[in-house]
């Protein structure tokens, strides 16, 4: 979430580095690139003692070898190769010189690794002696080359399907490319993966087995989703009381306000429970906009408030950003599909996935069915993989997922068309507020020259 790389994500992407093209043209703030330029311009003393940069799921497995071998799902990104073999690929020194960090690569062993391994291969000789103690295990444990937090909710929970029913139509092989994994938390992740290289506007991607060997990776996201909850119902007047109210019921106040809606919609009579927010409409843009639109500087909108500082008042606000979050979803799925992919199944793991209507919108939204996998926790199931991988349990992380993922509840989307055609217009408003945003973001900016 932090942003603070804005301007310099915006310099390296004006160059016309045929890296770009992997993150739809853009850079975004939340890379390793600006941020390291940041510290650079930023930091100077500690720019020049830094030994090696090293993202931290890299940090922990060298912590826990001596090994510096650095895993393919953090270095497939900034690589500028365009072959399709399966050997892993290191960064392009040219890239990173041009944008002013060719110093990273500065005497013989470059500080950003040079080394490169898929995730789940074997690291060195496995923990040291010292890391072994530390934690309580055995020297020589295997440990797995590391992938990127999300990446590894990915290989927890893409194959968490109900066989009969998603796996029918297509080839297997196909089948998994039908999906797309949303590990919901502070932000959420959206992951796809395809047999083709699909490169798509502001989206990040395609990765070469970033996540899963053989497949390219297509990663997009919104940088505030489970943030921006906690933001606009900590900050309302109301909080504190339903706070209270929650704790006496041994409930969070999220549960406490899904069941109020539940209580509105019936008091209310009205035909389903979505209705409630018909007068409010979201852009959930409070940290930009990370997909499709991957613009930084995009701002939330709220449109529908009143004086009104009441728990109900509280609890329509709630509903209208979990809308706003499902509608920016639905964004992302529509334009991924218009450019190659053919995503017709959600699967979602993480904290939000545990808030029922949290997934019951985002199913009626997005009309298709979500599949919560079995373990929740798919991010260490993720990295338990990786680690069975290491052992040799599994002849590789594909098979491994086929293994040990496993469905939970499948949510499907409601039948009734007069909530599709509800969905439909609040989309359509969603569309137009952010569109509206450009427009006067450039009345202002022409105010100003």
């Amino acid at each position: 979430m932090d942003h603070r790389a804005v301007d310099q994500a915006e310099r390296i992407s004006s160059h016309n580095s045929p890296v770009l093209q992997f993150y739809g043209g853009g850079v975004s703030p939340e890379m390793q690139a600006p941020k390291l330029l940041w510290v650079k311009e930023n930091m100077q003393e500690s720019w020049s003692m830094v030994w090696r940069w090293m993202d931290l799921s890299n940090w922990l497995t060298y912590r826990a070898t001596g090994d510096d071998t650095r895993s393919l799902s953090h270095m497939e990104q900034w690589r500028t190769s365009d072959s399709s073999d399966m050997e892993p690929c290191g960064r392009d020194e040219v890239f990173w010189t041009e944008i002013g960090l060719g110093d990273l690569y500065e005497g013989s062993h470059p500080k950003i690794g040079h080394s490169v391994e898929f995730p789940g291969h074997p690291l060195g000789s496995g923990l040291t002696p010292t890391s072994a103690k530390e934690l309580g295990l055995l020297p020589r444990t295997p440990v797995g080359i590391s992938i990127l937090d999300a990446y590894a909710g990915g290989v927890g929970v893409m194959e968490s399907v109900p066989n009969a029913e998603f796996k029918a139509d297509v080839f297997d092989e196909e089948a998994i490319c039908h999906r797309m994994v949303l590990v919901c938390g502070t932000s959420t992740c959206h992951m796809a993966v395809s047999k083709k290289k699909l490169f798509i506007p502001g989206v990040w991607g395609p990765f070469l087995s970033a996540m899963i060997p053989d497949f390219w990776l297509t990663e997009c996201g919104q940088s505030a989703t489970g943030a921006l909850l906690d933001y606009i119902v900590q900050n309302h007047p109301a909080a504190p009381l339903l706070v209270h109210q929650a704790a006496s019921q041994s409930m969070s106040i999220y549960e406490l306000l899904n069941k109020m809606l539940l209580s509105m919609s019936h008091e209310q009579n009205i035909p389903f429970l979505s209705a409630l927010s018909q007068d409010i409409h979201v852009l959930p843009d409070f940290h930009g906009n990370r997909s499709p639109m991957a613009d930084p500087k995009s701002k939330g909108v709220i449109c529908g408030l009143t004086l009104d500082t009441s728990e109900k008042h509280l609890a329509l606000l709630y509903l209208a950003t979990i809308q706003g979050i499902a509608y920016g979803t639905r964004h992302i799925v529509e334009h991924c599909n218009a450019h190659g992919h053919k995503i017709d199944t959600l699967l979602a793991s993480g904290g939000l996935a545990k808030n029922s209507l949290y997934i019951q919108e985002h199913a009626d939204i997005m009309g298709c069915p979500i599949i919560l996998p079995r373990e929740n926790e798919s991010v260490l199931l993720g990295a338990a993989i990786l680690g069975a991988v290491a052992a040799k349990k599994f002849s590789g992380v594909h098979d491994a997922m086929k293994a040990l993922n496993a469905p939970g509840k499948v949510v499907r989307p409601s039948s009734d068309p007069k909530l599709k055609k509800y969905h439909d217009a609040k989309y359509q408003i969603f569309r137009s507020l952010y569109e509206e945003q450009l427009s006067h973001r450039s009345i202002m900016a022409r105010a100003l020259h």
